[in-house]
């Protein structure tokens, strides 16, 4: 999956300037979207659903309807995000159009993305992206579910990709 042509990388890149962009990518293979669903199983899942409740009771105070935690594809992808980003040592949106088509494959109707790295709890990470116009407007979002890559590095630094989308 994370190898791409250097023209479809260079789309991708061109096309995730922000996190709350619904990108597809139309040249993406169909063997590149295939994901280990065992991926999910490597999420730091406490931390996962604190910043799930945050968001959650964000969204309610604002009259929208909370999101379902998927657990199996999206959180995936995500996963597979996070460690891309720890092996980069790096915080991106790379080849967000391979996640995004890879969930629109599975049903999804629109998808959005955000990162983050360096907190240490779900309320900071949350109050962040709230704070920030282009997280804050994925936040909002029309979505029905969400899937988490919350891991932390060698040096216990968490890494974070948060995917939303809408069924």
């Amino acid at each position: 999956m994370k190898l791409l042509t250097t023209s479809l990388l260079a789309m991708v890149l061109f096309t995730t300037v922000s996190c709350s962009k619904e990108e597809t990518v139309e040249t993406v293979e169909e063997s590149n979207l295939s994901i280990d669903l065992n991926l999910a199983n490597e999420t730091d899942w406490q931390m996962a659903n604190e910043i799930l409740q945050y968001v959650n009771a964000y969204r309610v105070s604002l009259g929208l309807f909370e999101l379902k935690r998927d657990q199996q594809y999206a959180s995936a992808y995500a996963v597979d995000h996070t460690q891309y980003m720890i092996e980069k040592n790096k915080i991106s949106h790379d080849n967000f159009g391979v996640r995004s088509e890879a969930l629109k494959n599975r049903g999804a109707q629109s998808v959005g993305e955000n990162v983050a790295v360096g907190y240490t709890d779900a309320e900071t990470l949350v109050n962040a992206w709230i704070n920030s116009p282009s997280h804050r407007s994925v936040l909002e979002g029309n979505y029905t579910h969400t899937g988490f890559g919350v891991i932390q590095n060698s040096t216990g630094k968490y890494y974070f990709t948060e995917l939303f989308y809408r069924k």
